[in-house]
């Protein structure tokens, strides 16, 4: 079984948050993105506190991939500073967690 785990960022639409989503797939970085949404930020930019309507995309990668799912994230991303976070996943479905490593095999 593949160490997996789960990239969130965080886009201004749902079009930009559904784009990213099909082109990690399409790149094969991630094995599904789910788009939440809308949810409301509220942030410190620039020294003051700002506050923005924003979609939640939920990627699925393994380890071994998720330095070019941020990368590919960080390139296709509208912010100057875009919200990526990678999260280890401990456990879960075995043959989900078996999936995601075969979806994101480079071919």
């Amino acid at each position: 079984m593949p160490e997996c785990c789960q990239v969130s960022t965080t886009i201004d639409s749902p079009e930009s948050a559904a784009e990213l989503a099909r082109t990690a797939v399409e790149a094969r970085v991630a094995a599904c993105g789910q788009v939440i949404g809308p949810i409301d930020s509220v942030y410190r930019w620039e020294g003051r506190v700002d506050s923005a309507r924003e979609w939640l995309v939920l990627f699925k990668t393994t380890a071994e991939r998720a330095d070019a799912l941020v990368e590919h994230i960080r390139g296709l991303h509208p912010y100057d500073v875009p919200e990526v976070i990678t999260t280890p996943v401990t456990g879960g479905n075995p043959a989900y967690l078996a999936w995601i490593g075969e979806e994101t095999r480079p071919r």
